[in-house]
Order: C-alpha cells, then sequence, then structure tokens
C-alpha cells in the first residue's frame, strides 16, 4: 500500500503532485515486488473501501483472479466476507525481512 501523508478522504482528490509521487512510489515497490516475488503481473488498486483515507495499492498476481482477491472472498450469510482460511500467516521475522528486501 502507497498512503500520503496528509489525510485524504477520496484517491480523485490528491492533488496532482501528490498523485504523481504516489505512482512513482508505487512503480518502485510494484519493481522490488516483481524482483523479489517473481510474479506473473504487478497490480494497482484504488478502491475507496475500508479505511476513509486514499491509499494505492499495490498487487503482486501470481494468477489473474489476485487482483479482485477472488481466493479470498466468500460469501456469507451477509454479503461478501474476507476469509483467512486460505492465507498463509507468516511469521513475523519473515514480514520483516520481505520489508527490508523491497523498501
Amino acid at each position: 500500500m502507497v498512503i500520503p501523508r496528509a489525510h485524504i478522504d477520496h484517491f480523485t482528490d490528491i492533488p496532482d503532485n501528490i498523485a504523481g509521487h504516489i505512482m512513482i512510489t508505487a512503480q518502485r515497490l510494484g519493481r522490488n515486488l516483481h524482483r523479489e516475488f517473481k510474479p506473473m503481473r504487478i497490480g494497482y488498486v484504488v478502491h475507496g473501501f475500508g479505511v476513509p483515507h486514499a491509499h494505492l495499492n499495490v498487487v503482486p498476481m501470481h494468477e489473474s483472479n489476485d487482483i479482485i482477491s477472488a481466493k479470498h472472498v466468500i460469501l456469507g450469510d451477509s454479503g461478501f466476507e474476507v476469509s483467512l482460511e486460505n492465507i498463509a500467516a507468516p511469521e513475523r521475522s519473515e514480514l520483516n525481512a520481505i520489508a527490508r528486501r523491497i523498501a
């Protein structure tokens, strides 16, 4: 995720100079993710739900449905829900090592 420091609710309200900086940062992150994880593609998603703060998701895509998280979304009683059942939970030390490699 690439998030502007200033609180901006809607991505479309981000000033052009900050939006450009966000995209350049996302491109750099995407290149690092590509180098580290060798995905088929890197996707970019702005959806605006979940958190009332503009952000750009950078998604390494190993399969075509990774961009929509279809493997992790289930239809529950109250609508669609994210299931963590199919998501591996790495140890904190592994996450920290990955963060250092893609920074």
